[in-house]
């Protein structure tokens, strides 16, 4: 118990995305960009490393964000004893369910997922290939670290995180404070009212069904 709490505490101290995003960036700016006679030049080599972390930020992106998704139907199956059990280390979850998990966030971003590509990628700050590089480091980085502890993260809160954080560090102006706001008054709204709705639909199942 003792060292899944320092892992906690730790794991929290590095949840600051902005932060991290901010230093990876600054040391490529200070390293390299600054030392740099043909810019243009120096983004276009990152637009394949920018691909690199793209596959890695997929990868934190399973390993949370559909777990989080298919976590409440594996436990379900688990509770009726209709597949899986339940061991020392956590629930087995059958690799249907996982398809499943990874099927409809496939679906999700086909569809919809236009639209937060669109916030994060241009509204937020204007992102060049070394910005890009940077803020999908640190937030895949910092999603695996949290997978690995146990712990369920939103993917899309950390890259809005990192996404800032590389905003900072062209300074204050280099980012659009109304849209940050949008963003986060959305976060604070969506805890009650999803809990509301979750509540309300649960009691209609109980009079319905019950």
């Amino acid at each position: 118990m003792q060292h899944f709490a320092e892992k906690t505490s730790f794991y929290q101290w590095l949840n600051s995305y902005a932060i991290f995003a901010f230093l990876i960036f600054s040391i490529i700016r200070n390293l390299y960009l600054h030392r740099a006679s043909d810019m243009p030049g120096v983004e276009k080599k990152f637009i394949f490393l920018q691909l690199i972390t793209a596959c890695y930020i997929a990868f934190a992106h399973g390993s949370n964000d559909v777990a989080n998704a298919v976590g409440p139907l594996s436990a379900a199956l688990n509770v009726m004893k209709i597949t899986g059990t339940v061991t020392g280390t956590g629930t087995e979850v059958p690799i249907w369910v996982l398809v499943m998990g990874g099927l409809g966030m496939v679906i999700g971003m086909a569809t919809w997922g236009y639209k937060v590509v669109e916030t994060i990628g241009s509204k937020i700050t204007e992102l060049t290939p070394t910005r890009g590089f940077s803020a999908q480091f640190a937030t895949a980085s910092v999603v695996l670290l949290h997978s690995y502890s146990s712990l369920p993260i939103s993917t899309t809160h950390t890259l809005v995180g990192s996404v800032i954080g590389v905003g900072l560090a062209g300074g204050l102006a280099a980012v659009d404070l109304g849209v940050i706001w949008r963003i986060i008054s959305s976060w604070i709204a969506t805890v009650p009212i999803a809990a509301l709705t979750s509540a309300i639909i649960f009691v209609g199942l109980e009079v319905i069904l019950l």
